[in-house]
């Protein structure tokens, strides 16, 4: 399970479990990523219920 950030100057994509944790960057400055970060992790459990509605199992 993870999420893909999206941002003019680059990109990340981060895992969720078993904690949010960063996978790629490419271009995002530094603290860019840690911001997204905080943010999916502020936000996990909605970006959780999302993916699990997307992909049932």
């Amino acid at each position: 399970m993870h999420v893909h950030v999206s941002h003019p100057d680059g990109e990340a994509k981060f895992w969720l479990k078993p904690a949010v944790k960063l996978a790629t960057q490419a271009g995002l400055p530094d603290h860019l990523v840690i911001e997204a970060k905080q943010l999916v992790e502020e936000h996990l459990q909605e970006i959780i219920d999302a993916w699990n509605k997307h992909f049932p199992s």
